[in-house]
C-alpha cells in the first residue's frame, strides 16, 4: 500500500463522517425546525448530503456508475425542493 493510497483512504474516512455528520444536523433541523422554509432548507440539505454520500461511494469503489445516480438525484431533489416550495407557498403545483 502506497502513501497515496493510504491517504485517499484516510480522507474517505473523514468525508463520510462529515457527510454522516451533517445529515444528522440536518435531520435535527429537519424535526425542531421553527419553520416550514427551515425544513424546506433541511430537506433540501439532506438530498445535498446524499449526493455527497453516493459521490464518495464512486469514489471509494471506483465505479463511474455513481456519478450519474447522483446527477440523476440531484435533478430530482433540485424539482421536488422547487415543487415543494410552491405548494407551501400557493397551496398547489401547477397553475
Amino acid at each position: 500500500m502506497t502513501f497515496a493510497d493510504d491517504f485517499l483512504s484516510w480522507a474517505l474516512v473523514i468525508a463520510f463522517t462529515a457527510v454522516a455528520i451533517s445529515q444528522i444536523f440536518a435531520m435535527i433541523r429537519l424535526l425542531i425546525g421553527p419553520g416550514t422554509a427551515d425544513r424546506i432548507l433541511a430537506l433540501d440539505t439532506m438530498v445535498v448530503n446524499v449526493i455527497g454520500v453516493i459521490v464518495l461511494l464512486g469514489i471509494s469503489q471506483g465505479t463511474q456508475i455513481y456519478f450519474e445516480v447522483a446527477m440523476i438525484i440531484a435533478m430530482l431533489g433540485f424539482v421536488s425542493t422547487v415543487a415543494y416550495a410552491r405548494f407551501v407557498l400557493r397551496g398547489d403545483i401547477i397553475e
